[in-house]
Parts: C-alpha cells; sequence; structure tokens
C-alpha cells in the first residue's frame, strides 16, 4: 500500500472516531450511558486502527489490535503507558455494559469514559500529524 493510501485509510478510521466521540458526547447528554460507554470504547478502537493502518495492519478481533498497537507504539514508548490503562479500561466498561445484563454503568463512569476517550484520541491526532 502507497503511503497516500495509508494516510486516506488513517484519515477515514479517524474520522469514524470522531463520530464515535461525538455520539458518546451526545448519548450522555441524554442519559444513554450503555450507548455512551460503548460509543467512546469505539472511538478509541478506531484511532488505534488509524495509526496501525501505516503498518498495513487490520485484524478482525479487537484483542488483535490493541495487543499490536500496545507492541507496537506503547512498548516501544512512542505513546504513553497511561494509553494502554486507558484502552483496557474502556474495553472493560464497553464490555460489561454490552454483555452483562445486569451491568449498570453511572453517568459518572461513562463521563470519565468519554474524558479518556477524548484524552486518546487528541494522542493519536497529535501523533498522525507527523505522519
Amino acid at each position: 500500500m502507497q503511503v497516500d493510501d495509508k494516510k486516506a485509510l488513517s484519515a477515514a478510521r479517524m474520522e469514524h472516531a470522531e463520530e464515535c466521540l461525538e455520539a458518546a458526547e451526545n448519548l450522555i447528554k441524554t442519559c444513554n450511558y450503555k450507548s455512551a460507554a460503548n460509543r467512546s470504547y469505539y472511538a478509541v478502537f478506531h484511532a488505534m486502527r488509524a495509526v496501525l493502518a501505516f503498518d498495513g495492519i487490520d485484524m478482525k478481533h479487537h484483542s488483535g489490535v490493541m495487543s499490536e498497537f500496545r507492541r507496537l507504539y506503547i512498548k516501544t514508548g512512542i505513546f504513553d503507558a497511561d494509553m494502554s490503562q486507558i484502552i483496557s479500561l474502556l474495553f472493560n466498561v464497553r464490555t460489561d455494559s454490552d454483555y452483562d445484563d445486569f451491568y449498570v454503568v453511572s453517568r459518572e463512569e461513562t463521563s470519565e469514559q468519554f474524558k479518556n476517550a477524548k484524552h486518546f484520541l487528541r494522542e493519536i491526532e497529535n501523533y498522525l500529524k507527523t505522519k
């Protein structure tokens, strides 16, 4: 894949990430916390995929995307270790709120999820400016 194609793919993935983040914000406003937690996680997921586009990496499973992002970008020091914690927290809350019928996610927890996702996307955007 050519550099221009990788940039276009990365940009499309970041656009999707931004849409998810905006949806999360709107869902918080309407007290739809489970869906907001889901969208916050997916914002981060698509942002990771935006970075991995430059390595020609995409995987079917979320665990593979997270693992490769951590291996290539967090363990190497390109991104701070707190990014790994954000990934885990968002993934765990999203999984619990999507699949555990009795899991209740609070407004405070969802707001924290959104805040973390927003921070994550800003870090990714700053990195992508160098590509």
